[in-house]
């Protein structure tokens, strides 16, 4: 959406991107850096991250869906691009049309899609997903051993797992699925294999090894977020959002703001009502009550706390401390003073679900 009149603008700084791209690569040189583009690239945008990340350099993409794999194979002719989620039924000439490939998780989808190379007489890749402990998609290792030495019908491309706890170092399921995956890696031993995703990525390795192995698929990361906590970040920012300020109005000490009444004001206050809500992705857990603060925005350096709860449409900001701002002016919450994971701090959640939550009604505008 591009309006002049939106009530929130998102700026996506494409040379960010590609800059926190070529961070990633260089942590683990001898691996590719391949890029998780899923979710409309983390909110970013499908189209315009593929291409940004293709010209960094990146030649594999993930995403989650066909759909999703025919806008990146639009933005990418030339990359691999791979289906985490795995093989629909009845999805083997669609995938085999667009040139993308299912990382397939279950005997039925590996024999529907065996069937399928019978039948056609292609030779297509797919990879093969192993479940390490997540418990999720994937073979167990009791299922990967009985069919992968037998092969498989097909040229398996890659060998892929997914780690659970990477953006808590000090787990030990990391070193233990690493380890796992390395065994089950030795019944295809000249087959590439991934297992590290952002996290991971920026973990680089265990006591026990390097979690690179082949190919590393950074998705978050990407997009400026951190996931290790209390680590401090190479990765530059690349979305920033500003809303309008629709009103200014002066309100008493003693006045309750919002629906129901979650916080009453402590001293006589200025409050900007600000054209963005929960309906643009700026989570309802993101609001304030009596003596538990919430988000806040930023007018040039001065911070604004929100104040009350968070409407569909609508939030209010404290600038008692910013007396100039006015009506029609933008505030920062998203930018050089609120980082996506400081966002998701405040809303109790994760970076990954402020990104993948932002809305469609922002004007957006793509910076290189």
């Amino acid at each position: 959406m591009t309006s002049d009149f939106a009530g929130g603008r998102l700026t996506i700084d494409l040379g960010a991107l590609k800059d926190n791209w070529r961070t990633l690569a260089a942590i683990s040189p001898d691996s590719e850096c391949a890029a998780v583009v899923k979710a409309n690239a983390y909110g970013v945008g499908t189209a315009e991250a593929t291409r940004a990340l293709a010209a960094a350099g990146a030649k594999t993409f993930f995403v989650a869906h066909p759909a999703e794999a025919r806008a990146a194979r639009e933005a990418a002719p030339d990359a691999v691009i791979y289906v985490l989620n795995g093989l629909p039924p009845g999805a083997c000439d669609l995938l085999a049309s667009l040139r993308v490939r299912p990382v397939l998780g279950s005997r039925e989808e590996i024999e529907e899609w065996a069937a399928f190379v019978r039948a056609s007489g292609a030779d297509e890749a797919a990879a093969i997903h192993l479940d390490t402990g997540m418990v999720r998609l994937g073979l167990d290792p009791d299922e990967a051993r009985a069919m992968l030495p037998g092969g498989l019908g097909f040229r398996p491309a890659l060998l892929v797992s997914h780690l659970s706890c990477a953006d808590e170092p000090e787990r030990p399921e990391t070193e233990a699925q690493r380890a796992l995956f390395a065994d089950l890696r030795s019944l295809l031993p000249d087959t590439p294999a991934s297992l590290s995703n952002s996290a991971g990525t920026l973990l680089a390795k265990t006591s026990g090894g390097d979690l690179g192995f082949d190919l590393r698929r950074p998705g978050v990361s990407l997009y400026g977020s951190m996931p290790i906590e209390g680590r401090a970040s190479p990765l530059k920012p690349v979305v920033g959002l500003q809303a309008r300020v629709t009103q200014v109005r002066d309100a008493d000490q003693g006045a309750v703001v919002g629906y129901g009444g979650a916080e009453r004001l402590t001293r006589p206050s200025r409050l900007a009502i600000l054209s963005l809500g929960y309906a643009d992705g700026i989570l309802r857990a993101g609001g304030s009550e009596d003596g538990q603060p919430g988000a806040v925005a930023y007018a040039g350096d001065v911070s604004c706390p929100f104040v009350g709860r968070i409407s569909m449409d609508l939030i209010a900001v404290d600038v008692t401390d910013a007396p100039s701002v006015k009506r029609g002016d933008w505030l920062e919450v998203l930018g050089a003073n609120v980082g996506v994971d400081d966002l998701a701090r405040a809303c109790g959640t994760i970076g990954y679900e402020v990104l993948t939550s932002l809305g469609r009604r922002f004007e957006r505008a793509f910076v290189d």
